[in-house]
């Protein structure tokens, strides 16, 4: 894939370090690599945004690029008008990931918020982009309890739009799972009906050798080593009982 999307089920699970760890995998597997930062919200002129914060995480080498920031955290569109600043609308998010991939081996488009969540006025969200530009959508989910229909719901929308999710990355794998996340290993597959490709560990984005690190926690699909089967087995997912089901 030239241009891949990343979306999440929800604010602050961790979409950044997610794409951060995407790109760290591809430039260790010797491709150039650019971000593409739609919307930031949140931020103020000067002020550290994810782009940088990819940009820091992989310790440089990428091609970071942000359209357009709003100070208040909001939704993109909600932002924009309060701002009284321009929207950034779908095909603007295309064009410039279109441009940015004709010289760049893999671009990564990092969404705000959900996949659904409005760019403007006219009701124009990250699908829209994704679908002009006939990218498939990595989807960033949470580890626990109630993490499942978020999933399904947004892998849902994206085929309702005749889009393709790549798959399925725990944003943020804690340290001591419980049992839901244990568990959950096991159940994204089969509620997203798409492979589980990566759980980044909590805390990865203060980790010292995060570039070199980030492909063990992504699969080979994502130019990682990680393999879903011997995390889930070194997680200990219990096995379910006749008649029981997973929370």
């Amino acid at each position: 894939m030239t241009v891949l999307v990343v979306t999440g089920t929800g604010t602050d699970i961790g979409k950044t370090v997610t794409t951060a760890a995407v790109a760290a995998a591809a430039l260790a597997a010797g491709r150039s690599v650019a971000v593409l930062k739609p919307v930031q919200t949140g931020v103020g002129p000067g002020e550290h945004g994810d782009a940088d914060e990819v940009t820091r995480l992989v310790s440089g080498g990428v091609t970071a690029v942000e359209l357009a920031r709003y100070p208040e955290p909001l939704a993109p569109a909600t932002a924009a008008l309060r701002a009284g600043l321009p929207p950034v609308r779908p095909h603007e998010v295309a064009d410039a990931a279109a441009k940015l991939a004709t010289d760049h081996d893999l671009v990564l488009v990092e969404g705000a918020g959900g996949l659904l969540v409005r760019f403007d006025a006219d009701g124009g969200t990250l699908a829209d982009a994704a679908r002009q530009l006939r990218a498939p959508v990595l989807v960033v989910a949470a580890a626990g309890l109630g993490t499942l229909n978020s999933t399904a719901l947004t892998t849902e929308a994206l085929r309702a739009r005749d889009l393709t999710p790549l798959g399925v990355v725990v944003g943020s794998w804690p340290e001591h799972p419980d049992l839901a996340a244990r568990c959950n290993l096991a159940d994204f597959p089969a509620v997203s009906g798409t492979k589980l490709l990566g759980a980044i560990p909590e805390g990865a984005g203060a980790h010292p050798d995060f570039r070199a690190s980030a492909p063990s926690w992504l699969a080979p699909e994502l130019a990682g080593t990680w393999d879903a089967a011997a995390f889930a087995a070194s997680a200990e997912v219990p096995p379910v009982s006749a008649g029981s089901e997973r929370p």
